[in-house]
């Protein structure tokens, strides 16, 4: 089976994801940038950053499915795994804003996002075992240690700062929210293994 059917469900299923994320905003009930502020600030904060995370995921899906001509039911299933977890990030970040980050939200916010990104590298191990270890993907992510070790890591850490640094305040959740912010801005780049061996390996349509 070829991938342009994953993809373009993949596609739509993010783009129905940022709309429900962005429906989720409250308008001002006034007309002041201070009634901006207050009533929609923090929902714009956790918005730019889910925005982010879910674009960085769409980013690297298409880049990496450039790799990949054909799928198996197993990559089917795994994507649809990816595609849960991402479809769980409007109502992490609604609970997140409208709590404004209180330690429970956050942590599930922490686990939403963690989720994802062992989702994506289940999706990417299947895809590799179905094209074997000389497979493009293989040759591109390499030992992958930025998806496999660091980004793990970094998730955990906050969430286990959210749960264990001042409880009763809000310190651990900004560390928590911190660590968040940092796998976003190191991922936000695209992959450039991946862009690299895609160039060597693209063909005209």
């Amino acid at each position: 089976m070829r991938t342009s059917r994953l993809e373009a469900f993949s596609d739509g299923v993010l783009a129905i994801i940022i709309t429900i994320m962005v429906l989720e905003l409250r308008v001002p009930e006034g007309h002041d940038l201070s009634d901006l502020v207050h009533t929609t600030g923090v929902g714009l904060l956790t918005y730019l950053l889910s925005f982010v995370y879910v674009g960085i995921y769409w980013n690297n899906h298409h880049h990496m499915f450039h790799l990949a001509r054909r799928v198996s039911g197993g990559v089917l299933w795994a994507n649809l795994g990816l595609l849960f977890c991402l479809s769980l990030v409007p109502f992490t970040t609604a609970w997140v804003s409208e709590s404004r980050f209180e330690q429970i939200p956050v942590v599930i916010y922490g686990l939403n996002l963690l989720s994802a990104a062992v989702a994506y590298l289940v999706l990417q191990t299947v895809i590799i075992r179905q094209q074997g270890p000389e497979s493009p993907l293989r040759q591109a992510v390499g030992t992958d240690l930025k998806g496999k070790i660091f980004s793990p890591a970094v998730h955990v850490a906050g969430i286990l700062s959210a749960l264990t640094i001042d409880p009763s305040g809000h310190v651990g959740v900004w560390i928590a929210m911190a660590c968040f912010v940092v796998i976003a801005i190191i991922w936000i780049v695209p992959d450039r293994r991946i862009d690299r061996v895609v160039r060597q390996y693209e063909t005209p349509d």
